[in-house]
């Protein structure tokens, strides 16, 4: 086995020969070439990864080419006919060099390497495990004709961590302080895991799901923010497509990796695979246990003129002044297990099973300090407690099945499958509360108890087809079948100064939300020449959304609330255009239009009662937002550069605006409604930059311009409810990491983020930055890592806003979770066996190695 030092010699020496043997073909390029593609194989028939092959061509230099095997040794370029000389170089096999005519485009086979003397010692064969090949690492960031990929095994900040510790290092993505995501500034982002929709994220759990998914089961993020016809036209910020780690060693296989953390945090997860034959068994899971807090700061002030308040306005809070903490803790488990069996090379099957829980303690100790007008002379300093003692059950269920067809011998596939999820949610919380008048207690204490109920039933079906039409072209068609059918349960009481609970009817309330979408779709991928590649698709999504909700009068009698039907059918084109101007430079060019369906408690109209402060209810009438969405990049990478701006135009209408506006109680409403434009500009710029071989640098940046347009009063003979949503600027995030490797097995990472201030009409939300930290040590000969990371080292990731209407002013001001320190170990083992790569028909997205629609990705 050669040494570390050999391996970068061997692949400098093959980097440089490579790129003097391009810069040669260019000048040959105005020849006519064929297509050429072949496989690399070892003596025992299996596929041999990232292999040198070199074609020299025997009469004309110039025309001679080289290529890299991928993973799965399979190799393709473009060659002028003629008689060629074949040099096959790899790591730990012997030179072999054959001669061959090209004579036209097609598959040239197997060509056979020979494995170099294995290592000894005192004359006994050693399996020599653990190998670090560090010449060649994968760059973090890689992107593709319609997605960028992002490898979180390099990010050292996030080990031991979760899907939202991962996602604050993606680039083109942001995460605020309570867990929201989002994509170039807008929150409508779709979630896949495996290419499809998951109970492992449910319908409305948030930040909690987020952190249910460790960091160490994920294998790779691809980021869509244009997605094609083949994906679900639902997210109009883009889709955010979460591929979970299958290995794909031979034998038995995986890691072990343990945490502990501060604020009380510890994670035990595993991820085994096994793999004999034409059998692939996998099981991924582990549980933990963490600790949260969250603070916020709410200030909301009154605009009335005291003296021009009518008599039945009084008591008048004119003043309001939250001060709260929120802890939670939280056990959570998942487990994921399935296989693959190949019948033959023409057919396979998967299956897996997913479940999921976590269960959550929450306490809310909130105060406010109030201003209070009893009449328009008379000031009352009121303070008020209101906390609150809960818990929340999840379970979470999936299973997937899919088949893979081979119709042939020249690559149509016909792909299907199916899944069944299930998401359920239980929760009781009990509020209780005390007022002080003047600094004297009240007599009223109120206690209410809150329980919800809440389950989702989920079934997705699909079928795909692909269809080569020669070197160049291929045809794709396929239809989808969703159906979400969600209950909620909603129910409050209360008890005043001890005596018996009452019914708050005002706040209780049963609803059935169904959704059925079905989604058919074709594109066409062609290219015209060697550098101009196309793609044209086109998707029907015919949507039907009942809501029955049912809520109750003052006497506990059903209200008479009418059922919401709707049922539309929408066409979603979507175009993409690429041009090389050299090898590994290229320009994109693409277009997709795409909807923002309301999500269900968007659309169902009870109001909650976390907070009698706040209010949101949703609005049955509320329809989806369509949007327009352009981009233009440029795409360079090599050795040590990549480099990849984007310029992007979006443009919606009948945009979801949030209304706000106070009640006779004092306390803000908030219902959403479809109010005016939305247009959206700017510059996704990311890049990567490999100064030296010790010191690796990743920057993304998000420049945008906005212009909002629209104004909605729900009370047309107020003119201080008026909200006004129209306003225009500009802002920025940036994200710069640093990661250095001072000795072979010893890497530190530094990232850093800046989200500049952004205003419109009513909102001013201000600047945050934060810095972490990781280091990562190597040991064992690479079978054991020990992390230690620091999140928001400075303690400055907090989330600051004000707002201001006709009504009132708010600023408010919130901290997710503080500062936070882990230590991990990752153990690995059977690291060493070989790869068995031989070529498989495409899986279903469950058994996804690439989660893209190369492999039946998402429609």
């Amino acid at each position: 086995m050669k040494n570390k030092t050999e391996i970068v010699n061997i692949f400098t020496r093959k980097t440089l020969g490579l790129t003097l043997v391009l810069s040669a073909a260019a000048l040959a390029f105005a020849q006519e070439k064929a297509g050429v593609s072949g496989i690399i194989v070892n003596k025992k028939n299996q596929p041999v990864p990232y292999a040198s092959v070199t074609f020299s061509n025997k009469t004309n230099k110039t025309l001679s080419d080289a290529v890299l095997t991928d993973e799965k040794g399979q190799y393709q370029l473009q060659l002028v006919p003629g008689d060629y000389e074949i040099t096959v170089e790899a790591i730990d096999y012997k030179k072999s060099v054959v001669s061959k005519n090209i004579a036209a485009a097609g598959n040239i086979g197997a060509l056979s390497i020979e494995a170099e003397p294995t290592s000894t010692v005192d004359g006994k064969t050693k399996e020599i495990q653990g190998v670090v090949i560090t010449a060649s690492a994968a760059k973090p960031y890689k992107v593709e004709l319609d997605k960028k990929t992002y490898d979180p095994s390099q990010d050292i900040v996030s080990k031991g961590g979760n899907l939202q510790d991962v996602l604050t290092n993606v680039p083109s993505v942001s995460v605020d302080t309570d867990g929201t995501v989002s994509m170039r500034g807008s929150t409508n982002v779709k979630f896949l895991i495996n290419g499809k929709p998951s109970a492992l994220l449910g319908i409305d759990d948030g930040a909690n799901a987020l952190q249910s998914i460790p960091a160490d089961q994920i294998e790779r993020i691809e980021v869509i923010t244009n997605p094609s016809s083949k994906f679900e036209a639902s997210g109009t910020a883009g889709i955010l497509n979460i591929i979970l780690k299958k290995d794909k060693k031979i034998g038995f296989n995986g890691s072990v990796t343990g945490t502990l953390g501060y604020l009380p945090r510890t994670n035990l997860n595993a991820n085994l695979n096994w793999r004999k034959g034409n059998w692939t068994w996998f099981l991924n899971g582990g549980g933990g246990y963490q600790k949260n807090e969250s603070t916020m700061k709410n200030t909301t002030t009154r605009k009335d003129d005291i003296g021009s308040l009518p008599s039945t306005a009084f008591p008048f809070t004119q003043y309001s002044q939250q001060n709260g903490k929120t802890t939670r803790e939280s056990d959570t488990y998942n487990v994921t297990a399935g296989f693959t069996h190949d019948f033959s090379d023409k057919t396979s099957i998967n299956f897996s099973g997913m479940v999921r829980s976590f269960d959550t303690d929450q306490t809310g100790i909130n105060t406010y300090n109030e201003r209070v007008y009893k009449d328009a002379s008379t000031i009352n300093d009121v303070v008020r407690e209101r906390n609150s003692y809960g818990n929340n059950k999840n379970l979470a269920t999936q299973f997937d099945l899919g088949l893979d067809q081979k119709i042939g011998d020249n690559g149509q596939l016909i792909s299907a499958s199916a899944s069944y999820q299930t998401n359920k949610t239980d929760g009781t919380n009990q509020i209780v509360q005390r007022s002080f008048v003047n600094n004297i207690l009240q007599p009223t204490s109120v206690v209410n108890n809150v329980s919800t109920d809440s389950k989702t039933d989920t079934f997705i079906g699909k079928i795909d087809y692909e269809l080569p039409i020669g070197e160049k072209s291929k045809l794709e068609a396929g239809a989808r079948y969703d159906y979400n059918r969600n209950t909620y349960n909603y129910f409050v009481d209360q008890s005043d100064n001890g005596q018996t609970p009452y019914t708050r009817f005002d706040f209780t309330s049963n609803t059935v939300y169904s959704e059925n979408i079905l989604g058919v779709y074709a594109q066409f991928k062609s290219k015209i020449g060697e550098k101009f590649a196309y793609q044209l698709g086109l998707r029907s999504e015919t949507s039907k959304i009942d809501v029955n909700f049912q809520n109750f009068d003052v006497n506990g009698n059903p209200a008479n609330t009418p059922e919401v039907n709707k049922n539309y059918t929408k066409f979603f084109p979507s175009v993409f255009l690429s041009y090389d101007l050299a090898k590994n430079n290229q320009i994109l060019l693409n277009y997709s239009r795409r909807i923002n369906r309301p999500r269900a408690f968007s659309l169902i109209p009870f109001m909650s009662f976390d907070d009698d402060r706040n209010y949101f209810r949703g609005n049955p009438n509320l329809n989806p937002t369509y949007e327009n969405s352009f981009e233009i990049g440029y795409n360079l990478s090599n050795k040590k550069i990549t480099f990849n701006p984007t310029l992007y135009f979006k443009k919606s209408e009948d945009e979801q605006n949030r209304y706000q506006y106070v009640d006779e109680t004092g306390a803000v409403n908030t219902m959403p409604f479809n109010v005016g434009t939305e247009t959206n500009y700017g510059l996704d710029l990311n890049g990567t930059y490999d100064p030296y071989s010790w010191w690796k640098i990743m920057l993304s940046a998000d420049l945008y311009g906005y212009k909002n347009t629209g104004s909605f009063n729900l009370f047309p003979d107020n003119p201080r409810t008026l909200n006004d949503f129209s306003g225009s600027g500009f802002s920025y995030r940036i994200r710069f990491n640093n990661t250095f490797k001072p000795t072979k097995n010893l890497s530190l990472q530094v990232q850093s983020f800046y989200r500049a201030a952004e205003k419109t009409a009513m909102n001013n939300r201000k600047a945050m930055y934060g810095i972490d930290l990781g280091v990562s040590q190597t040991i064992w000969k690479g079978n054991g890592i020990i992390g230690f990371n620091i999140r928001d080292i400075f303690n400055t990731r907090k989330m600051k806003n004000f707002s201001d209407n006709a009504q009132f002013t708010r600023e408010m001001e919130m901290q997710w979770q503080p500062r936070q320190f882990a230590l991990s170990f990752t153990y690995k083992f059977k690291q060493g066996e070989k790869v068995d790569t031989k070529p498989k028909i495409k899986k279903d997205i469950n058994s996804n190695t690439k989660g893209n629609e190369e492999q039946s990705g998402p429609m």
